[in-house]
């Protein structure tokens, strides 16, 4: 007797559950394309800015860093787009320029890296 009622309750969730899943899935690929869609445009405005601010030089550096380090890059070109917008930066950034101010974040963010070694103790020391 608790057998079938078991099994109906069991159903009655496993409709309920796919039926969640079907309406979430008809909002979900409108909602990952327009995501997908408002991310592009936005880093194709960032591509805009970048290249109206640095040289072809400096383009082409900070595109050598992003291949080995991309969010280190990504935290320079906030910085650059950043100081634009503010109006802090007259001129178009040159490789120099970039370099510089590479050098001042690396100074700002090193982390120290600090070894301890730690013996064990063993029962036949003589300590």
């Amino acid at each position: 007797m608790a057998d079938p009622e078991l099994e109906a309750i069991r159903q009655r969730r496993m409709q309920e559950l796919m039926a969640q899943r079907g309406a979430g899935n008809v909002q979900n690929p409108e909602q990952q394309k327009a995501q997908e869609e408002a991310k592009r445009e936005a880093e194709e405005q960032r591509q805009i800015i970048l290249a109206q601010i640095l040289t072809s030089e400096a383009r082409a550096r900070l595109a050598r860093i992003a291949l080995v380090k991309p969010e280190k890059a990504r935290g320079v070109e906030d910085v650059i787009i950043r100081a634009a917008k503010v109006g802090q930066i007259a001129e178009k950034v040159s490789e120099e320029r970039l370099i510089s101010l590479l050098e001042q974040i690396n100074t700002q963010t090193t982390k120290e890296t600090k070894v301890t070694i730690q013996r064990r103790q063993s029962v036949l020391d003589d300590d």
